[in-house]
Formats: structure tokens, C-alpha cells, sequence
């Protein structure tokens, strides 16, 4: 049962390898949408502004922080530099206050004064050491618990939490426009691989027309009814067409490792296209006329101007921010403080705190305009945002202009080509039967045939030239789909 089952997945495995997966335009459009480089830093931004938004949000919000720390101190530290004397006072029951005790000279019942500062001298005295009020503080803990809740910061909180969100927006919008054109791009290539595989059939027809006309020659040659010449002109032909054979074969092998490079893909990915097989004419049937084009409607929904005016509403916000920096701001806070050895309680080694609550108001008062220029400069910066927005929408007007004037052409030129077409084919037909019937020469017979060739590939770019155009116009109306 095991040796079945390891069968049956070699088997399975090597189906799979032989198997290859046909691409459709869609299939590649998601390839590159999910393997391009820029794609994926533009997402990696997006992510940023979202992070960025809920960081401006925390703003409203209380923070609560914790600072500690040691510090060490060679001297201890006393309030007293000696040993204190300090009088005592007594109760005098005839004045009803205290009274100091002060010292009597024994004969003569005087006060006794100190010599020295005139002072007089009390009987008793109470003694203070020095070493009662010396406190080591050699190694000192100490930290705070801070609370603080922003009530008003003059509307920058507001403006910060506007900006992020206008960023996250902006990002969103520049990762669609870029992803538009990725999507032109892989267009581009998928139809290039599409357009030379049919190129590389007219191709390899035309050799086949040639090669026949080769030895169609070389028996009238032989027969005596054709000269070496007829038969040299065909040869060089015939050369020549297998050269551009080998040409169109590396340039579709090399459009195809473009196409792979585009969608993310190592470029030695094999790439089999839905497309390439199909008459290249099916390519024209997808373009439909379009519809007059509201300009208002353009410019709401093109990412990139949708983008710059994001842009416009940012630098708004910052305006408000620089007007915060001349306005008060209040907040409230509170913190639990605590040391070792503490203050609270006579020096004691051991941790001690308290709560203290209260509110900050700061209020700019004179900054030598500093804080006005910040804001005129925030002014100035709206307003060439506002320019290069009504640039862009300049530019953009023309775009589509072009882009339809483009598109027009691309189908009156498939037209054109279709026609010419028909008449290459007619000519040729008639050459061929001509040279049939020796009333045509081999040089009328190869002139048909690059005719036909010339046609063929220009009916074939300009089939293809209308799908580009299609997209490009979808691009530059914002309305292209992936």
C-alpha cells in the first residue's frame, strides 16, 4: 500500500511538472499586483498610517509614566553645624506667659549678659546635638508614578489624529495609482508576448510561402522555363525571412521573461498565455466607443489627484498645528512620589511617598514670532499644495485628450489595416495564380508576398495597439479594474 501511495504521488508530480498552467491577462494581473516590490512597500506604508493613526489617538488619553533611580552622595547631610544651646522658657504664674530663666548675678541680683554679643545669658539651656539632626544620605532610592491627562493642547491632538488619518488615505491612493500602473505594464508585456507569437506564425508562414516559391523555381529552373537569377532572388528571400524568423523566435522568448519579470516571477518561469493561440483580431472586438467624458467625475475618482487633494487637507491640519503652538495649553496631572531613606519621616531608611495632584496651564507669551512664521510658512505650503493640484488637473485634462484622440486612431487605423488586409490577400492570390499560369514573374510574386507580410503585421500591431489603448484610457479616466 505504501509503494502505491508513492506512486501514485511521483506520478501525481510528474503530471503536475508536465502540465502547464495556461495564464490568462487576469491570472497576470494578480501575479504582479501581489509580487511587485513597490506594491508591497506601498502596502508596508499603508500599514504604517495605521499605526501612526492609533499612535496620534493614544493622545487623548492619559500616559502614565515611572522614573526612578539612585544616586550616590559622599556627605551626609545636618541641619546644624555644632551642638545647640537652646533656652528654655518657664510659666510665670503672676504674668500668665512663659518667660525665659535667665541668669542672676548672686551679690548683686543683676542679669548676667554675655560679654561678647550683649546678649543675656539664660539660667538653663536645653542641648540639641548636632548628631540628632545628621541624616546619612550616602545612598539615596527615589521614584514617581506620573499621571497625565492633555485637556486642552489648542487643538494639535485634533489636527495630529486628522493628519494620520489624511496620511492613511494618501498611502491608499498612491499604492492604487501605482498599481495601475503595474497593471498598463503587465498589459503591455502580456500583449507584446501575444503579438510576436502571432508574428512568429506570420513569420514562419511566410517562410513556408517563400520555400515553396524556392522550389517552385528550381523545377522551371531545371525545366529551362526559369533563369539563375529568379532563382538567387528567391534564395536571398528565403534567407533573409529565416533570419527574421530567428528574430521574432529570441524577441518572443525574451518578451516572455519580460512578462515574468513584470508578475513577479523568476524570468526562466515558463509563460503559456491564454491569448497567444486566439486570432489576434479578437483583440480589437473588446474596444466599445466611449462616452463623452465629464472631467469632474476624472478628477474625483483619479487616484493621484485624489491623492494630492489628501494632500491639501494635511497641510490644513498642519496649519492648525502650528496656530496650537500660540494657544494655552492645560493638562491635568498627578503623581505618587517616593524615596529612600524619605523625607516624611525623619530621614528613616526605609520607602516612604505621598499623592500630589494638580493641572499645568502653559501660555506662550513672546517668542520673537517664531511661533507666527512657523504658521504663515504652513499657510504657504496649502497653497502650493492647492497649485499642484490645479497643475495636475491641467495635465490631466490633456491626458484624456490624448488618450481618446489615441484611442480613436488606434481603431481607425485596425480599420484601415483590415482593408488592406483583404487587398494584400486579393493581390497575392492573384500573383500566385499568375506565376501558375507564367503570365506573373517570380518578382511580382515576392512583391505579393511582403505586401501580405507588411499587412499582416500591421493589421496584428494595430490589433493589439487597440487593447493598449483601451487600458491606457481606462488608466488615465480612473476607472481601470483589477
Amino acid at each position: 500500500m505504501r509503494i502505491s501511495a508513492l506512486l501514485i504521488s511521483i506520478l501525481a508530480g510528474i503530471s503536475g511538472l508536465m502540465a502547464q498552467e495556461v495564464l490568462s491577462l487576469q491570472d497576470c494581473r494578480n501575479l504582479a499586483i501581489s509580487n511587485n516590490k513597490q506594491l508591497m512597500m506601498m502596502r508596508q506604508r499603508i500599514t504604517t498610517a495605521k499605526y501612526q493613526n492609533k499612535e496620534a489617538f493614544a493622545a487623548y488619553l492619559p500616559s502614565i509614566d515611572f522614573e526612578g533611580g539612585y544616586v550616590y552622595n559622599q556627605k551626609e547631610i545636618s541641619v546644624f553645624d555644632s551642638d545647640q544651646l537652646l533656652p528654655i522658657k518657664t510659666f510665670n504664674v503672676e504674668t500668665q506667659s512663659y518667660e525665659f530663666n535667665l541668669a542672676k548675678n548672686p551679690l548683686t541680683g543683676e542679669l548676667l549678659k554675655n560679654p561678647k554679643t550683649g546678649e543675656y545669658i539664660p539660667e538653663s539651656v536645653a542641648l540639641m546635638p548636632k548628631e540628632a539632626l545628621t541624616y546619612d544620605i550616602h545612598n539615596v532610592f527615589f521614584g514617581a508614578i506620573t499621571l497625565t491627562q492633555p485637556i486642552y493642547m489648542g487643538g494639535k491632538i485634533v489636527a495630529m489624529n486628522k493628519i494620520t488619518k489624511y496620511a492613511e488615505e494618501v498611502a491608499q491612493e498612491l499604492h492604487n495609482n501605482e498599481a495601475e500602473n503595474v497593471i498598463y505594464a503587465v498589459d503591455a508585456a502580456y500583449w507584446q508576448v501575444v503579438s510576436l507569437k502571432a508574428k512568429q506564425q506570420l513569420a514562419q508562414s511566410y517562410v513556408n510561402l517563400l520555400d515553396t516559391l524556392d522550389r517552385q523555381v528550381g523545377l522551371m529552373l531545371e525545366q529551362g522555363v526559369a533563369t539563375r537569377s529568379d532563382k538567387l532572388s528567391v534564395d536571398v528571400k528565403l534567407n533573409s525571412a529565416q533570419v527574421d524568423l530567428t528574430k521574432v523566435n529570441n524577441g518572443l522568448v525574451l518578451s516572455r521573461m519580460a512578462l515574468a519579470q513584470v508578475c513577479g516571477l523568476p524570468v526562466d518561469s515558463p509563460m503559456l498565455l491564454a491569448d497567444e493561440d486566439k486570432p489576434v483580431s479578437s483583440a480589437a472586438l473588446v474596444y466599445a466607443e466611449s462616452a463623452p467624458v465629464n472631467m469632474a467625475d476624472v478628477y474625483a475618482v483619479r487616484p493621484d489627484l485624489r491623492a494630492l487633494r489628501l494632500g491639501i487637507e494635511v497641510k490644513g491640519q498642519e496649519k492648525k498645528v502650528a496656530m496650537s503652538s500660540m494657544l494655552p495649553n492645560v493638562a491635568l496631572i498627578g503623581a505618587y512620589s517616593f524615596s529612600n531613606p524619605n523625607s516624611f519621616d525623619g530621614f528613616k531608611k526605609r520607602f516612604a511617598g505621598a499623592f500630589s495632584v494638580g493641572a499645568i496651564v502653559t501660555i506662550p507669551l513672546w517668542h520673537w514670532g517664531g511661533n507666527y512664521y512657523k504658521y504663515k510658512a504652513a499657510e504657504s505650503d496649502e497653497a502650493v499644495m492647492k497649485l499642484q493640484l490645479q497643475d495636475a488637473e491641467e495635465l490631466v485634462s490633456l491626458q484624456v485628450s490624448q488618450a481618446q484622440f489615441r484611442a480613436e486612431e488606434s481603431v481607425k487605423t485596425y480599420k484601415m489595416t483590415n482593408s488592406n488586409l483583404e487587398s494584400a490577400n486579393e493581390n497575392l492570390r492573384s500573383a500566385t495564380l499568375g506565376f501558375k499560369e507564367g503570365v506573373a514573374t517570380v518578382d511580382n510574386v515576392m512583391e505579393a508576398q511582403t505586401a501580405w507580410l507588411k499587412a499582416n503585421s500591421e493589421n496584428i500591431d494595430a490589433a493589439i495597439d487597440i487593447r493598449l489603448c483601451d487600458t491606457y484610457l481606462s488608466k488615465v479616466l480612473g476607472t481601470l479594474q483589477y
